[in-house]
């Protein structure tokens, strides 16, 4: 199995970041299909897969890159090299895989000789870039504030954890293989890769809609990152829907957020994963907290709302 080892300073420094750029890369994984995709990925195919190939049909750089860049237990390396501060713009992180020497993108595809003919050409970074940026402007950015919202509310939630259960609790099953096995080594996946020392590394988090992530670095700097994927999408997309009789007692929105809140969420994560104003969460929210079935705490600059045994009693109920 491939493990990181991990000094308790770079734990200490750790971050949680959304990055549009990972996102897209994820949404570019769906449409190469040649790894598994999550069920928001199957939802965003069906809606978004046509107008890609009506974009790209006959392209002759298109598929042979994605097929070559990103498969089954591969992703070419240029494309995922972490943000380097946070909040950073899409077209910053374009900016540095469009900067990719061409030798260094046809090595990341980790194919030596066999690379195919047509991504031999001069310019592989620079098509590559194209691509992404087409696929961010027409598929992705019209859906991004909702995703962003998304992913910082499963930010929230996860940070919430780390408060109360430790790094154990956060990492343990964050994507699919990985899981902490104690004195400092992090296991990354189930491949049989020799283990890597990060003691002095920036190490970042990132969700995306991806079905198993990734791992990215780049070096220099030394920064690594894990993209994992987003549990809060389930919610987002119906995967946490109240029981009939519940949402007959309480009405659709009300049970929806009571059922929501089977784990800490702020009103802000509310808000995005229920899609209802402000205000709508925020009377429901007191309704809930007057009947004894909700209670709340603040974490940091945050208000989490969650069950009392009461209203887990109500929800299993």
């Amino acid at each position: 199995m491939g493990f990181w080892q991990i000094g308790t300073d770079v734990l200490a420094r750790s971050r949680f970041v959304v990055s549009p750029l990972a996102e897209t890369v994820a949404c570019l994984s769906a449409l190469g299909g040649q790894r598994a995709v999550s069920a928001p990925q199957r939802e965003w195919l069906a809606a978004h897969r046509p107008a890609f190939e009506a974009r790209y049909a006959g392209d002759p750089f298109v598929r042979p890159f994605l097929h070559a860049a990103i498969r089954p237990g591969w992703i070419a390396d240029f494309l995922v090299t972490p943000p380097h501060t946070p909040g950073e713009t899409f077209s910053t992180e374009l900016a540095r895989l469009r900067r990719t020497p061409d030798p260094t993108a046809r090595e990341h595809l980790g194919l030596g000789d066999a690379v195919p003919e047509v991504l031999r050409a001069d310019g592989l970074a620079g098509r590559a870039a194209d691509l992404v940026d087409w696929v961010w402007s027409h598929l992705v950015r019209p859906g991004w504030p909702r995703l962003r919202r998304v992913f910082e509310a499963d930010i929230v939630s996860r940070t919430d954890r780390l408060s109360t259960g430790g790094w154990a609790a956060v990492l343990d099953g964050m994507r699919p293989g990985m899981r902490w096995l104690g004195d400092g080594r992090l296991q990354i996946n189930t491949y049989d890769y020799a283990p890597l020392d990060i003691s002095d590394a920036e190490l970042l988090f990132i969700p995306t809609t991806a079905a198993r992530g990734w791992v990215g670095w780049e070096s220099p700097p030394r920064s690594y990152s894990i993209i994992y994927p987003c549990t809060g999408w389930l919610a987002a997309t119906g995967g946490t829907a109240p029981p009939d009789a519940l949402a007959r007692l309480l009405g659709p929105l009300r049970a929806t957020i009571l059922t929501l809140l089977a784990t800490p969420h702020s009103t802000t994560q509310l808000v995005a994963l229920t899609g209802a104003g402000l205000g709508s969460v925020g009377g429901h929210l007191r309704v809930l907290l007057d009947a004894g079935l909700i209670t709340r705490r603040r974490a940091g600059r945050s208000v989490l709302y969650y069950h009392t045994p009461t209203g887990e009693a109500v929800c299993r109920g």
